[in-house]
């Protein structure tokens, strides 16, 4: 079933007063596919039947709610439960909800938490969004560096079932420092009476809280961790961030890659939820940038004119010239902003990307000469400007390939996202300086002034 035939039959249940058959048929969803049926539901119902799930169930489903729908569910319940709920919600969560909501409002939910995790809570709450630490949530297993295997497994039974993750114990100092890392299979498989100092590893992998969110979707993916430590600038563990947090990070950052790969400024919401105003303001800045830099053609063309009055057939190759610049831009711009944002290519493999790249033109360039040479002959033109639209084709690729190869390692160099050098801006890049080389070819090989 739809989540929408999902909400009509819970409804159907509560408006004949089955509220037990309502909750059984919600208990068995998904968090997710709760939370789905819950923002379907009308205001009155959705309450009344989030009263009836226990305080677990209820946490792990407000968690896939958005803020504002979270917040209106709180303040509608009473305050211990409310309190409850809360208090049983991800750290991350409850950060990513705080952070969202109006200071009063944030205050007041604060108010609920004990103070002991309150302070933590702040603590994260410190860290600007992209960083790894406003990813951070601090449902982990932490263990004393002088404690026996024994000890460590006997609290790993006594706070486990808060932790999101139990596969990983992470072995502190008296300061609070990550010292070691061992899995829980490490810990079952040891003798009780050994010391944490000499189970797990000791090199340990973590991740600064100031560091940015994608590398540390880097190093979770490198190392395939399902989960990864965050620590401070002096090694002191904050918190842990988990392989479900990476993968809404690795779907964020593609998402506004593809946009800004489209000629246009992300989007903070989902398509249907952005009003029409907030598409036209996101695209309307590029698509101006654009025009005025495309505008340049225009004057190309009115410097060449006496060339193309001489030779009218010229024309009829500019859209399929410039069109194939740009498409060849456009392909290497994907292929390397994808490359730069997985790490495969830094600032200092400029040269050698360089060098690929140019290689890869030279033999694209050949195909799409021979293609526009014969073209030129199905048009009749071919003895005349075969040979010019043909070399001018070769340019045009290797040219655009060397732009499109530079550029996005450049920006990168600048702190700049390289996936604003989209397709849209490459094409209108070679546009102009695609027709200089066409009309200047085509004078030096037709001989003409």
């Amino acid at each position: 079933m739809q989540a929408t035939d999902w909400a009509r039959d819970i409804a159907d249940h509560l408006h004949t007063a089955d509220e037990q058959g309502a909750l059984e048929r919600l208990a068995r969803l998904q968090p997710f596919d709760r939370a789905e049926v819950l923002a379907r539901l009308e205001p009155a119902d959705r309450l009344r039947l989030f009263r009836l799930l226990p305080t677990t169930l209820a946490a792990e489903t407000l968690e896939y709610l958005e803020p504002e729908l979270q917040y209106r569910i709180l303040d509608h319940l009473d305050e211990p439960a409310a309190a409850a709920v809360l208090q049983q919600m991800s750290s991350d969560t409850v950060v990513d909800l705080l952070l969202a909501l109006h200071p009063l409002q944030a205050a007041r939910l604060k108010a609920w938490l004990p103070p002991a995790y309150r302070q933590r809570i702040d603590t994260l709450m410190t860290f600007p969004e992209n960083t790894a630490g406003s990813l951070a949530t601090i449902e982990y297993i932490a263990a004393r560096e002088g404690w026996t295997v024994q000890q460590a497994l006997e609290h790993v039974r006594k706070v486990g079932h808060d932790a999101e993750v139990v596969s990983y114990i992470y072995v502190v100092d008296a300061r609070g420092r990550l010292v070691r890392v061992a899995s829980l299979r490490e810990l079952i498989l040891a003798d009780p009476r050994a010391p944490l100092s000499a189970i797990g590893r000791p090199d340990v992998i973590a991740v600064r809280a100031t560091a940015d969110r994608e590398e540390a979707a880097r190093l979770l993916a490198r190392y395939d961790f399902v989960a990864l430590p965050v620590v401070d600038d002096h090694d002191r563990l904050l918190g842990i961030i988990t392989i479900d947090d990476i993968v809404d990070v690795i779907h964020r950052e593609a998402t506004e890659d593809i946009q800004r790969l489209g000629g246009s400024v992300p989007l903070a919401e989902s398509y249907f939820k952005t009003p029409v105003l907030m598409l036209f303001r996101k695209r309307v800045g590029w698509l101006l940038t654009l025009f005025v830099a495309e505008a340049y053609t225009g004057t190309v063309l009115r410097h060449f004119e006496d060339i193309l009055s001489q030779v009218v057939g010229l024309a009829f190759f500019i859209p399929l010239l410039i069109g194939t610049g740009g498409n060849t831009g456009t392909q290497t711009v994907s292929t390397l902003v994808r490359a730069l944002a997985v790490g495969e290519v830094t600032f200092r493999d400029l040269l050698r990307v360089l060098a690929r790249e140019l290689a890869t033109g030279v033999l694209l360039g050949t195909v799409m000469a021979a293609a526009t040479y014969v073209r030129a002959h199905t048009l009749g033109v071919g003895f005349e400007l075969g040979p010019v639209v043909a070399v001018t084709a070769l340019f045009i690729v290797v040219w655009a390939s060397m732009v499109a190869a530079v550029l996005p390692l450049l920006l990168h160099r600048l702190g700049v996202d390289p996936a604003v050098v989209s397709g849209p801006f490459i094409t209108t890049l070679v546009d102009g300086t695609g027709l200089f080389l066409y009309f200047t070819v085509a004078r030096l090989m037709l001989g003409l002034h």
